[in-house]
């Protein structure tokens, strides 16, 4: 069974993220997705200073299977990407909610939406439920 993390929040997309009170947010893929694909060769990521869209794909993970796109759960700022997945890709599947983590965004937030815009946000216990469905 994969492992779900408490302290991290997740999308029906399989992506989690880590928000900190500072407003930055932590993103990786999880230990569910990273099992259905396999095996990662490659990881493509967005650069620091874009401007990523919650809801939108912002890179790709290719593995021995598929390449799969990678959905942003809030809305932000890449402020940093993971320089480890440039010569490790299996990090993602070792480690998921540690060193395999993607990016570093600076959450963007319009006063008349939440931080989650369109993306629902679900807590470690509603992604249990939903990928046992």
């Amino acid at each position: 069974m994969a492992e779900v993390d408490p302290d991290v929040e997740y999308t029906e997309q399989h992506v989690w993220v880590r928000l900190s009170p500072r407003g930055s947010a932590r993103v990786g893929i999880t230990d569910f997705a990273q099992e259905s694909l396999g095996d990662l060769i490659t990881v493509t990521l967005p650069a620091v200073g874009d401007e990523l869209v919650a809801g939108e794909a912002f890179g790709e993970i290719e593995s021995t299977k598929s390449v799969s796109e990678v959905y942003a759960p809030v809305p932000g700022v890449v402020t940093a990407v993971n320089p480890l997945l440039v010569d490790s890709p299996e990090l993602v599947n070792d480690e998921p909610y540690g060193e395999g983590w993607l990016i570093v965004l600076s959450v963007v937030v319009d006063s008349a939406e939440s931080a989650s815009g369109e993306v629902k946000l679900m807590s470690a216990d509603e992604y249990r439920g939903f990928t046992a469905e």
